[in-house]
Formats: C-alpha cells, sequence, structure tokens
C-alpha cells in the first residue's frame, strides 16, 4: 500500500484529497501546516508527498527544496492556486515533479500521483547506459560524466534516462512531453523548457562537447559528439 504524505492547509480540500487517496487503496497522512509537513516530507518515509504551494509556516517551496538538499528524492505533486505559468516554473525548479492547479477533479489528483509511483518503482531493463563519457547507472540512479558525479532531480532523471534509451533520435515535444509526464501534451506549457534547460546546464558543463542538441523545428536529441 503506498504511503503518501499530503501537507495541505486547507481542511476542505485536506479531507478531500484524504478521501479520494483512501478510496484508491492509498494510505495517507494529512499534515496542515509548513513546520510540521517540512520535519515528516525531510524523513523520506513516504513514497510520494502532495504539497500545497502556500502555507502558513515554510511554503511549499521551501519544503521541497528542504527536501532535495536533503537527498530525498521521493516524487512530490505540488497543488496550488497561484496558476500563473512563472509560478508554476518556480515550483518545478525547486524539486517539484508535477504541478496540478487548484481547483482540480479529485480523479485527475489520483492519476497524476499513479504516474509519478509507477515512473519511481518501474524496474530497469539495464544496469546502466553510457553515451559517449556519460554513464547513467539505473540501479543507483546516479549520474558521470568523466567520473565527476552530476547530482540530478528525480524528473532530471527520468528525462536523462528517456534521451540516452532513445540516443541520436530526434525527440519531439510532445514525444518527450508524454514520455515523462504521463499525460495529454500542452503546447502552452514550459515544463520542458525548465527541465530540460537545467539538465543542459549539468550535463554539457563548460569545456565539455555537448551531448544534447536541440534540433531547430523539430524537437531535441542526445548523441556521442560527431
Amino acid at each position: 500500500m503506498p504511503k503518501i504524505l499530503a501537507i495541505e492547509d486547507d481542511p476542505t480540500t485536506g479531507r478531500e484529497i484524504v478521501a479520494e487517496l483512501e478510496q484508491h487503496g492509498f494510505a495517507v497522512e494529512w499534515v496542515n501546516d509548513g513546520r510540521r509537513g517540512m520535519a515528516r516530507a525531510v524523513s523520506g518515509d513516504f513514497d510520494a508527498v502532495i504539497l500545497d504551494r502556500m502555507l502558513p509556516g515554510p511554503d511549499g517551496l521551501a519544503i521541497v527544496t528542504a527536501m532535495r538538499g536533503a537527498d530525498v528524492d521521493i516524487p512530490v505533486l505540488m497543488v496550488s492556486a497561484l496558476s500563473d505559468v512563472d509560478e508554476r516554473i518556480r515550483g518545478l525548479r525547486a524539486g517539484g515533479d508535477d504541478y496540478l492547479t487548484k481547483p482540480f477533479a479529485s480523479e485527475e489528483l489520483t492519476a497524476r500521483l499513479e504516474v509519478l509511483l509507477r515512473r519511481r518503482t518501474a524496474a530497469p531493463r539495464d544496469m546502466s547506459l553510457t553515451v559517449a563519457d556519460l554513464e547513467l547507472d539505473l540501479i543507483s540512479r546516479t549520474a558521470h560524466r568523466q567520473r565527476a558525479e552530476i547530482r540530478l532531480m528525480p524528473t532530471e532523471y527520468r528525462l536523462l534516462e528517456y534521451m540516452m534509451r532513445n540516443s541520436g533520435q530526434v525527440l519531439t515535444r510532445t514525444m518527450i512531453f508524454e514520455a515523462i509526464w504521463g499525460y495529454h501534451f500542452d503546447p502552452g506549457t514550459n515544463l520542458i523548457d525548465v527541465h530540460l534547460g537545467r539538465l543542459r546546464r549539468k550535463i554539457d558543463r563548460p569545456g565539455q562537447s555537448p551531448l544534447i542538441h536541440t534540433i531547430r523545428g523539430s524537437g531535441y536529441a542526445l548523441h556521442a559528439p560527431e
């Protein structure tokens, strides 16, 4: 039974989340303030976290930043009434894996959470992937280039794994979005730009031959230097 931490200060929304997830077989712990929520989230004792963006005490951004700083890599689904694109980007850059805008349908919350959990528990087909001097260990979920470790957030890891498994192929934005986020592509979203830009800065450091390439008008590709 997956164990979920829900950090939500609104009592109505909190009760709805608990009822919805318990109906689908999840064990849910509900915390209604940022201070206690941060302590529970950083413990890493959960399979996923549903995190409200605006909270009394430390807010959602502070909590997810603390989690990633403590190397807690469990999936985080951020929920918020702040629907502005810049706010969604802030949440993703802080370490969130997905962002759901309030008000939302309970069924969509469950579906997105299930997608995040499936990605985390999927068994790797190989032990590792290698492209040029970049290696991704699928067991330890770590990346190295020229023997230097590259610290990856969960979504960055999934994006890199997908691109390395499809090395040399042009991947359209739709392909990437549906493979990583698992729901219908929204052409107006900045999710891909945010995560790919962050991944590229980590993989292609100054002085290194670039491995991630933008194919103008088509998409992106990861391949060894020509």
